[in-house]
């Protein structure tokens, strides 16, 4: 578990330290801008002027500093400015007049930019913390444990501070057992949330009224239809969404699975081995009824104690490298122990950022569900992770 953790630190400190290094920067140029304008100014003719220096000082202070520090530092290329004609003796002389005029217009513009800049990044704050609680509102965190299984889930998005997308993820305990669906809408903005919206109401309203999986899936089939038929224009090209249910009985130790279309779940057992949960049919994704028609099969498999299953969206297997290479999760996690499904998604997280060098394309998100084993603590949180290595049996 250390490792898995130091591993997600050192991946995000090394993301961070180019930007507080810019940050550094930033903040030191405004003033070594004023300092070289008045090293230029001493060290050169007097028909030679730094003039364009005080100006680009305020100018440079005004998106990324406050209103006060911006004034300042228009002040402190004002008062330069004067200061070397001063100097100079040309304080008197027209173009000298001309220069400073030329800063103090500038540094006015610069505390009008100043404001602007606050203003619009107030408004995007806004709009963050208004896409953040729709985006919890739409798709809440699952709890940490759900009928006897560890749950932990992760929403990815390919672009920072970006919290809506057409990724979904749902857990519920049922008369049935636990049921699940993991799934990626089609396209992106508010149309794809609001037919995410639309796939987790159907689904956790069929998950408790549906005796089997293959209902919950002809259940969403027809919510999706029903929704193409509102919004007009909406045709099963543009509307469609793949999806995995599961269902996991509370008496048996098994794992049911509908796979509409959507990326194979695995299935890491307590040795380390992974297996990818193939489906026996193809079908095609929800919201496709219209090109054809066949009878869900839920496939079984069984899910013994100390086995976690992840679900996840085609923003991780479709996670590409330098030189495109996608990333395979069932490779990278043969043969790695994990202490429950947060540090398998904590370390799954940092892997995948090293993979691409920040460079994720997609949204992506991932569901982790863990059988604990007999007599296995709440959490084990001594247990250490394994390095890659080959599985047993392959």
């Amino acid at each position: 578990m250390r490792r898995a953790a130091a591993d997600g630190r050192a991946g995000g400190e090394g993301a961070s330290r180019p930007y507080r290094g810019a940050r550094r920067f930033l903040r030191a140029l405004p003033p070594l801008i004023i300092v070289g304008g008045i090293v230029f100014d001493l060290s050169t003719p007097p028909e030679y002027t730094a003039s364009p220096l005080f100006s680009a000082a305020p100018l440079i202070a005004a998106p990324f500093f406050s209103t006060l520090i911006t004034l300042l530092t228009g002040i402190a290329a004002v008062v330069a400015s004067i200061g070397l004609h001063v100097y100079n003796g040309t304080v008197d002389q027209i173009p000298a007049l001309t220069e400073t005029l030329t800063v103090v217009t500038v540094s006015a513009l610069a505390l009008l930019i100043n404001r602007v800049v606050r203003r619009s990044g107030e408004r995007l704050a806004s709009a963050r913390v208004i896409a953040e609680t729709a985006q919890k509102a739409v798709l809440p965190a699952p709890a940490g444990r759900i009928g006897g299984l560890q749950i932990a889930a992760r929403y990815e998005a390919a672009q920072a501070d970006a919290f809506i997308g057409g990724d979904l993820f749902a857990v519920q305990e049922t008369p049935y057992g636990v049921r699940l669906v993991v799934g990626d809408v089609r396209g992106k903005g508010l149309n794809a949330v609001e037919a995410v919206a639309v796939v987790i109401g159907a689904f956790r309203e069929a998950a408790e009224q549906e005796a089997t999986l293959e209902g919950v899936a002809a259940r969403l089939e027809r919510a999706l239809a029903r929704e193409g038929t509102r919004r007009d224009g909406l045709d099963a090209f543009e509307g469609f969404t793949t999806a995995v249910l599961a269902e996991i009985p509370g008496g048996d130790r098994v794992v049911r699975v509908v796979n509409r279309g959507h990326p194979e779940p695995l299935l890491l057992r307590a040795d380390g081995g992974v297996e990818l949960l193939r489906p026996s049919e193809a079908a095609l994704p929800l919201g496709m009824g219209d090109l054809a028609v066949w009878p869900d099969r839920a496939d079984e498999t069984p899910y013994p104690p100390g086995a976690t299953l992840l679900f996840y969206t085609d923003g991780l297997s479709e996670a590409r490298d330098a030189e495109g290479t996608f990333y395979d999760p069932r490779e990278r996690l043969a043969g790695r122990l994990f202490p429950g499904p947060e540090e398998l998604l904590d370390a799954l997280v940092a892997d995948v950022r090293r993979h691409t060098a920040g460079g994720a394309t997609d949204d992506m998100a991932l569901l982790a569900v863990s059988r604990p084993a007999v007599g296995q603590p709440e959490r084990r949180l001594t247990m250490p992770v394994v390095p890659p290595g080959p599985v047993p049996g392959r």
